[in-house]
């Protein structure tokens, strides 16, 4: 049975607005300020359990888990978690924002995709695996979500790739992110020695891989991400 989420409606403010001071408030009593909006009704305010969260995040399914959400007063709703923020020390939640969905209307959702298998490219010609991209982007139905996608690489050789165009996709499943979006490739690992200018001279050092690491928000917002224009 889907989780589902029991969120207390927020009592207003004296100065009616919902500040850093009355979001502490709640956090110091237990819970965490959300936002629940979408699906053609007013925005409501409210605090949840953060372990419910906490458990639907991380499930297998993530923030594409579809849930019923248990508003007092306003009944029973089909929900998804569509942004949050960590405390970035104590890695605690601080804020959600939670969108009604509409089982028969398409949504736009991002989902992993692993690759599987050893590419032929690196067993018998010594290349180097590439992971390129590690999500998409598709269009489907809510019923409809996959928990991940997987490719096989097996067969790839040097200078080959798969590209988001050949990832499998079913039923109401439409591809948003771009064909040409290289999912993952094998390239040559070779280091060629410059000419040297004399006898003697010592080759030039291989380069080394460039490394890009991610970051992870850490800010606090209370407006939901329909409002931000930040957020799918």
């Amino acid at each position: 049975m889907p989780e589902v989420v029991i969120a207390k409606p927020r009592q207003v403010p004296a100065n009616g607005k919902f500040n850093k001071n009355a979001a502490r408030q709640v956090r110091v009593a237990g819970k965490i300020p959300a936002v629940v909006y979408g699906a053609g009704h007013e925005s409501v305010a409210v605090e949840v359990d953060p372990k419910q969260i906490l458990r639907i995040l991380h499930s297998e399914s993530g923030h594409n888990t579809i849930f019923d959400v248990d508003i007092a007063g306003q009944g029973v709703a089909k929900a998804m978690i569509v942004d949050w923020q960590y405390e970035p020390i104590r890695d605690s939640l601080l804020h959600i924002d939670l969108k009604r969905i509409d089982l028969a209307k398409r949504l736009r959702v991002k989902i992993p995709v692993h690759a599987l298998g050893e590419p032929q490219g690196v067993k018998l010609q010594g290349g180097l695996h590439e992971a390129i991209t590690r999500e998409i982007e598709i269009e489907c139905l809510p019923d409809e979500i996959p928990e991940e996608f997987t490719v096989d690489v097996s067969p790839l050789m040097i200078g080959q790739s798969i590209r988001a165009s050949e990832v499998p996709l079913t039923g109401s499943m439409k591809l948003v992110s771009a064909p040409e979006s290289v999912i993952s490739h094998v390239v040559a690992l070779k280091a060629e020695a410059e000419p040297a200018a004399a006898e003697g001279a010592a080759p030039a050092a291989a380069a080394e891989p460039e490394v890009i690491k991610k970051g992870k928000k850490d800010e606090e917002g209370a407006a939901p991400a329909e409002e931000k224009k930040g957020k799918k």
